[in-house]
């Protein structure tokens, strides 16, 4: 296994910028090959890069296509087409409700951009520094945590049924969430095994969870993780470096108010529709 098979991110775009560069300076002859070579660190180590633009599904889907990376700008989370799904599977992927949970609505929780970054590259302020093995060697993944994400977290726990979800393998992603909840927030967390590979993604599949629908909010910042239910989303900004940031704070008192209401989808159509 190489180490583009580990994380599944969305690229930086000051990364972008050095791979454009880097481009510009490739002979034409050797374009392709240049490409591949000139791509950042961060690029070449992890893998999967989301694609915004996902189509729906083909007739024959026996056979789907490799990961690929377009570039655009994510559509609004109302301009997704809602995709229809299989029927629940007999297995469910969560386990029964705890007591102390009943009554609350299930929150499924992204990891990398939506509450970390990381990355392959040595980053000075790392918060964590997680060694991951990969073909017998260990090598270091720098981890940033997201402003506000302790208080977000602490705050999601005492609301909801609190479940990590995330597109990564669970060799890199279970330790980050062991640093990153102290609380023991997250009830259950599901990893790349978990989601459904449609169109070169990873899609969060919620009815396979066990939970009712109505009840169970995703937040994630790619539109393609949620594509067969976007009205269950709280759709956040990829986030990577920036210490200024306040959107997991600012989304708080949103979260208070959802957790009180009876079922999920006029909240969050109100929320789409703004």
């Amino acid at each position: 296994m190489d180490h583009m098979s580990i994380i599944t991110q969305v690229s930086n775009p000051k990364e972008e910028e050095i791979i454009s560069f880097n481009q510009e300076k490739a002979s034409q002859s050797n374009n392709s090959l240049k490409k591949q070579r000139s791509r950042s660190i961060f690029s070449t180590f992890l893998c999967c890069f989301r694609n915004y633009n996902v189509e729906p599904p083909a007739t024959n889907t026996s056979s789907p296509p490799p990961p690929f990376v377009e570039n655009g700008s994510p559509p609004k989370c109302d301009q997704v087409e809602v995709i229809p799904v299989p029927s629940p599977p007999a297995k469910y992927l969560l386990p029964d409700m705890i007591i102390s949970d009943h009554g609350k609505k299930c929150v499924v929780i992204d990891l990398d951009e939506t509450l970390v970054h990381s990355s392959f590259k040595p980053i000075s302020n790392a918060d964590f520094i997680v060694p991951v093995e990969i073909d017998g060697t260990v090598h270091q993944v720098y981890v940033l945590k997201r402003p506000h994400v302790d208080e977000f977290l602490k705050k999601m726990g005492e609301l909801f049924e609190c479940v990590l979800f995330t597109a990564s393998l669970a060799k890199y992603a279970d330790p980050v969430a062991d640093l990153l909840d102290q609380w023991g927030v997250f009830r259950a967390r599901l990893f790349r095994e978990s989601c459904v590979f449609h169109r070169g993604n990873y899609v969060k599949d919620l009815s396979r969870l066990g939970r009712e629908l109505n009840n169970v909010i995703i937040v994630d910042n790619s539109p393609a993780s949620y594509i067969f239910h976007p009205e269950n989303a709280v759709p956040v900004q990829s986030w990577f470096d920036d210490i200024n940031d306040t959107e997991l704070l600012e989304l708080l008192p949103f979260f208070e108010g959802l957790s009180k209401e009876d079922e999920v989808y006029g909240v969050l159509q109100n929320l789409r529709s703004r």
